[in-house]
């Protein structure tokens, strides 16, 4: 395999859609390839660079925006950035890919119905928001805008890991692999 330029691809979708477990996966085959590769998840990303925001819309796009500027200056050092966000509203998606660079931002839907997200769920985070104890839920009291245009979209409820991890890297190789 050919060296791949310094770019970041950004997960979006539902809670237990896979984003997680794809962004390890994905990762620990590109570092099979000695590539330099950072993964921004969500969950990681709260407790460390932004234990200050909320669920509030403004707080989604401010996370979003922390994240998409953290990917920039890593890209910017030549790290590849595999980011795992909800990120559920699309304008905050566009300007991530606008802090990025259109030109090394792939946006990664990861379309899954919800009752197979809330059947992945070991939180239990879907009952707690159906039952009304969890305000502010993606995807049940607050909205997911599917993304307009994705560079790809993954079925995580039909495909396996494995599939999944191999057609994100295939679109990886084809956008992002230096010419010999």
């Amino acid at each position: 395999m050919r060296p791949f330029s310094s770019h970041t691809l950004w997960l979006t979708g539902l809670s237990g859609a896979g984003k997680s477990t794809l962004a390890e996966r994905i990762a620990a085959r590109l570092r099979e390839r000695s590539l330099p590769i950072c993964i921004l998840d969500g969950d990681t990303l709260r407790t460390g660079l932004s234990p200050d925001l909320g669920f509030e819309r403004a707080d989604r796009a401010e996370q979003c925006r922390r994240t998409a500027e953290l990917a920039k200056l890593l890209n910017d050092q030549g790290i590849t950035v595999i980011v795992a966000l909800i990120s559920p509203y699309e304008a905050d998606r566009q300007r991530a890919r606008t802090i990025v660079g259109a030109g090394r931002f792939v946006e990664i839907y990861l379309k899954t119905d919800i009752a197979v997200c809330s059947a992945r769920d070991p939180k239990r985070l879907y009952a707690k928001a159906i039952t009304g104890q969890t305000r502010r839920f993606t995807g049940i009291s607050d909205p997911y805008e599917p993304p307009v245009s994705p560079d790809l979209v993954i079925e995580t409820g039909q495909l396996d890991v494995a599939t999944s991890v191999e057609r994100i890297l295939q679109l990886d190789q084809q956008r992002f692999a230096h010419a010999d």
